[in-house]
């Protein structure tokens, strides 16, 4: 029986394994077919049965992209606001999270459901009072505009708190006798605690921001301004599109999430499993 047990346990684990790996291939697909595509003539994209590997790769389509439109500019544009953005909802949910955790006010529970009601209202319904209120702060045009608005995060705040509700409350209890005030806390114990939170929220905070496209589309029209994702577009014109030089600014534009994300992933599962459990 125990032997049979274990060979309906090895064929189970096989069966998972091998579904995990067919998942992985077919969640592939679009970016083997994107790298594929920005080695081919713009005819040859779509062609039928398709060419995986081309027999005469063309990557002149990686030179031409920087200098058909400004390529440079724009990566820079949209590194600028990413890492920007992601400092300040570092800063902003971590202390807000350190507040609705460990500190007790009037009213805390009720302000925390309240801010976190707001991940239930769609972006849109709210984004056209959002762009009056930058256009008449004189902030249209700008890359303020977007980092003012992004600043803050109610998801960022909730990953942070959840995180910090599994820290003990004696750990700051016993800084508090030692005469350490409230932002010491944070700094230098609630911070240093909080590495896999942290990681977690700079992936999800730079990929969101990197791959944001409807935001700058409203805020930025000049092009010294635009980012990656607005830039694409330059490459689409009214009768046609140049599809292999859009695929080459493609696969240039998804190395520094790609980075990033390698950079923190040994924190990523941690702090997903541990903010998601605790409160």
């Amino acid at each position: 029986m125990a032997g049979r047990s274990r060979g309906l346990k090895f064929v189970l684990m096989t069966c998972i394994y091998v579904l995990l790996i067919v998942t992985v291939l077919f969640m592939l697909v679009p970016y083997v077919w994107m790298l594929s595509s920005s080695l081919k003539l713009n005819k040859d994209v779509f062609t039928f049965p398709m060419q995986w590997i081309p027999e005469a790769p063309r990557w002149q389509n990686y030179a031409d992209i920087w200098t058909r439109i400004p390529l440079g500019k724009f990566i820079f544009n949209t590194a600028k606001l990413s890492v920007i953005v992601t400092i300040l909802q570092l800063l902003t949910s971590s202390f807000a999270a350190y507040a609705f955790s460990k500190l007790r006010f009037k009213g805390r529970n009720t302000l925390f459901l309240g801010y976190i009601a707001t991940i239930a209202i769609p972006w849109q319904a709210y984004m056209v009072p959002q762009f009056i209120l930058m256009r008449s702060l004189g902030l249209n045009n700008t890359h303020l505009a977007i980092i003012l608005l992004q600043a803050f995060s109610a998801f960022g705040v909730f990953l942070m708190r959840q995180f910090y509700q599994g820290i003990p409350d004696e750990l700051c209890e016993a800084a508090r006798i030692d005469g350490l005030s409230e932002y010491g806390i944070w700094a230098r114990i609630m911070l240093p605690l909080s590495k896999p939170a942290l990681s977690t929220l700079v992936i999800f905070t730079f990929v969101s921001t990197w791959n944001d496209f409807l935001g700058p589309m409203i805020y930025l029209t000049k092009t010294e301004l635009k980012t990656i994702q607005i830039g694409l577009r330059m490459f689409i014109s009214q009768y046609s599109a140049e599809y292999g030089l859009i695929m080459a600014a493609s696969v240039i534009s998804i190395i520094p999430v790609l980075v990033v994300f390698l950079a923190l992933q040994k924190y990523f599962v941690q702090g997903i499993a541990s903010s998601g459990i605790k409160g």
